[in-house]
């Protein structure tokens, strides 16, 4: 669904920019959609990666080998990361919520390589400013090393 609420194009991810390099059509979302690429790209993001501003992201990348912090620690650690980097980086929600849960999952592979690794289930929930609509996202991922 395209959507352009007051004028305003909201590009879907990943970005193609050779495509608007050489104008040509991009692939356009509409405001719920966008605001989920644009968590999902900090939930993705380290500290530090993008050079214009070293606030963006979160925590998860420092934590991804960590495995002498408890499950608790762990949980609130990213649960508070992932809040204020929210809280700064996506202004289009108001009554942000961030709940993060942490548990072992075991991945099955091959006879001999099955492993067990960390899950992070990260749940976002909050109104959206310009609406006033409910807004959910749901994302979940592996850690030691980050997979999704």
């Amino acid at each position: 669904m395209i959507s352009r609420i007051m004028g305003i194009k909201y590009y879907t991810l990943p970005l193609i920019t050779k495509k608007l390099i050489n104008r040509k059509p991009i692939s356009l979302c509409n405001l719920t959609q966008s605001i989920s690429h644009y968590i999902h790209l900090v939930n993705t993001s380290y500290f530090g990666e993008c050079t214009f501003d070293e606030s963006f992201g979160c925590s998860v990348w420092l934590v991804d080998f960590d495995n002498l912090k408890s499950t608790n620690r762990l949980k609130d650690f990213i649960q508070e990361s992932l809040y204020e980097s929210l809280l700064k980086h996506e202004r289009r929600l108001t009554e942000l919520r961030v709940n993060v849960k942490i548990k072992q999952e075991e991945l099955f592979g091959t006879e001999r390589q099955n492993r067990i690794k960390k899950r992070i289930d990260i749940r976002i929930k909050g109104k959206v400013k310009k609406t006033s609509e409910d807004f959910s996202y749901v994302e979940y991922f592996y850690i030691g090393p980050l997979s999704y």
